[in-house]
């Protein structure tokens, strides 16, 4: 294996162990959550917690279709309530969602190129600030985020 070809792996392992990592935090988060606070906003503007994750979700898949080289569906900005309506159903599609976009990422990890790359790094960027809302959102009801534990 050429240098380059090495670094190219070493990059990319680095970079989809980032994708897992804040995908895994959001899934925690979300597992603390009681099934009765799915529907919480702190203030009538905002997403509630379920229609964030929901959200975050329907962003996965678009990594996930980037990484194959498909054109990635940007219409609804999220998943359907009535399509995950319950807590069950929106952890299910949001670790699905999460698990699809890192094996993507895996399949051919030489379509990282600089510009996918950047595009992926954009969007553990925007897992990143959806966990920073809804780690307020479970502090506002008295849970403290397992990551922020110990």
């Amino acid at each position: 294996m050429s240098t380059k070809a090495a670094q190219q792996e070493t990059a990319s392992a680095k970079l989809i162990a980032r994708w897992e990592q804040i995908c895994q935090k959001l899934a925690a988060l979300t597992d603390e959550m009681p099934a009765n606070k799915f529907h919480y906003k702190p203030i009538e503007s905002l997403r509630t917690f379920e229609e964030v994750l929901r959200h975050v979700a329907f962003w996965n898949y678009y990594v996930a279709d980037s990484a194959r080289g498909e054109t990635p569906n940007d219409t609804a900005n999220e998943l359907s309530k009535e399509e995950f309506p319950t807590k069950t159903a929106v952890i299910k599609v949001l670790r699905r969602s999460a698990a699809d976009a890192a094996g993507a990422l895996k399949e051919h990890p030489e379509r990282l190129t600089p510009a996918l790359t950047e595009m992926v790094v954009t969007f553990i960027e925007h897992n990143c600030e959806h966990y920073g809302q809804l780690a307020v959102y479970a502090r506002l009801n008295g849970i403290v985020p397992p990551a922020s534990r110990n």
